[in-house]
């Protein structure tokens, strides 16, 4: 099983990534985690002109990685819990999760998902969200092999 994460965010190394990573260095025992930063200039400057030249610019960037079962997270998603994630995550070999922009998904891009979550009524910072969909990973990656870290 491949499970990438696509953020659009300038690539960055902070203390998240040291988290991030160790998360991932954890789930590779059950999948091979990548996780990817996505940013360039058509991007930086489509923020600039108005939200939807932000998701349409989003939307091109994300496209090519649409190659297996594909899940947005949007605060306007679905709440699950950790054994229903757990479940949505079974049996595919290969998963993306998608991280929008700051502006958030145009409704194309997300019609062409095959689900769409939400990890909380908060709005995250694109660092935090990472990180607590890494652990969320690694936490159902646990669930589903019988592994106790979850309880």
């Amino acid at each position: 099983m491949t499970i990438n994460i696509y953020s659009i965010v300038k690539p960055s190394k902070d203390e998240y990534d040291k988290i991030i990573n160790d998360l991932i260095k954890s789930s590779s025992k059950y999948a091979t985690v990548k996780n990817h930063s996505i940013f360039n200039k058509n991007i930086a400057k489509a923020q600039t002109i108005d939200t939807k030249k932000a998701q349409q610019s989003y939307t091109q960037a994300f496209e090519p990685y649409m190659n297996g079962y594909n899940i947005a997270l949007d605060v306007l998603g679905k709440q699950i819990d950790s054994f229903e994630f757990a479940k949505k995550i079974e049996n595919h070999s290969t998963i993306n999760f998608f991280i929008g922009g700051a502006y958030g998904f145009e409704d194309k891009f997300l019609k062409k998902c095959d689900l769409i979550i939400s990890l909380s009524k908060l709005t995250y910072a694109h660092k935090i969200a990472t990180l607590t969909l890494t652990e969320q990973i690694f936490r159902a990656l646990c669930i589903n092999n019988n592994h106790p870290y979850h309880k």
